[in-house]
């Protein structure tokens, strides 16, 4: 038995700021498939065809991308349960949320103002959804109505993964202490999204730990990293294209 415990000790060897960072690259190899390469011709010729199904440099980076989200929402879960001040976390969620609007909209629409909102807000009001289930934790009915209150929120404001987004932080949250049960629920919430699931892998493997990721300056460079890779790629894009 001891054995077995050692072996999952080994296992779990990724911090949590190692998941940050595998989430950021899983993003940015995303967004950069999706706002240079699209349409590049090279990157979209098939390497491997199976039936009618064929899999470019295209697809594979953008199926590395579908990693980032759940990455995401599992950190926010964790940075609620372990925040000193959720007082705090909730306002820089909020902050970053208005902060990328404008680096949003410009990558998915050329323009300053959008529609659709940036994950941030998906994350804020995932943050939202988990206060109200502490909150109102003895009181149902409460609960109930705040939480169906935000995953409409989600809905209007027509956030970047929307209700399914928020939902699945919920569901991270409420399932934190079972974590085989939440991988299973986890992927089959994903399941128009399938690789996405295989971010519970690295999810199984985290060890509890914060890892190299310390102090207020390198926590901003992490929020920071969203908006200014936007920026970057809108920048690019334009330069290359127009």
């Amino acid at each position: 038995m001891k054995d077995v415990s050692e072996k999952f000790a080994n296992w779990q060897c990724l911090s949590g700021s190692w998941l940050k960072v595998i989430a950021m690259v899983s993003m940015l190899i995303d967004h950069t498939a999706g706002q240079l390469l699209r349409n590049v011709e090279a990157f979209n010729e098939p390497l491997i065809s199976l039936g009618h199904h064929h899999i470019s440099w295209y697809f594979l980076m953008r199926s590395a991308g579908r990693l980032a989200f759940p990455l995401f929402a599992f950190l926010l879960v964790e940075g609620f349960v372990h925040t000193h001040s959720r007082k705090h976390y909730g306002r820089n969620l909020l902050m970053f949320a208005l902060i990328s609007e404008i680096p949003w909209n410009l990558t998915h629409g050329g323009h300053v103002y959008g529609l659709s909102q940036n994950v941030f807000f998906t994350l804020f009001i995932g943050f939202l959804g988990l206060c109200a289930i502490e909150h109102y934790r003895e009181d149902r009915f409460r609960q109930a109505i705040s939480l169906l209150g935000l995953f409409g929120l989600s809905i209007l404001l027509l956030c970047d993964y929307g209700c399914a987004g928020f939902s699945f932080i919920v569901m991270l949250y409420l399932l934190r202490q079972h974590p085989l049960f939440r991988a299973i629920v986890g992927a089959g919430m994903l399941s128009s999204r399938w690789i996405a699931g295989l971010a519970f892998i690295p999810i199984s493997m985290y060890n509890g730990r914060r890892g190299f990721i310390q102090g207020p300056f390198a926590k901003y460079i992490f929020y920071a990293f969203y908006p200014l890779h936007l920026l970057a790629l809108y920048f690019i894009k334009v330069w290359l294209f127009q």
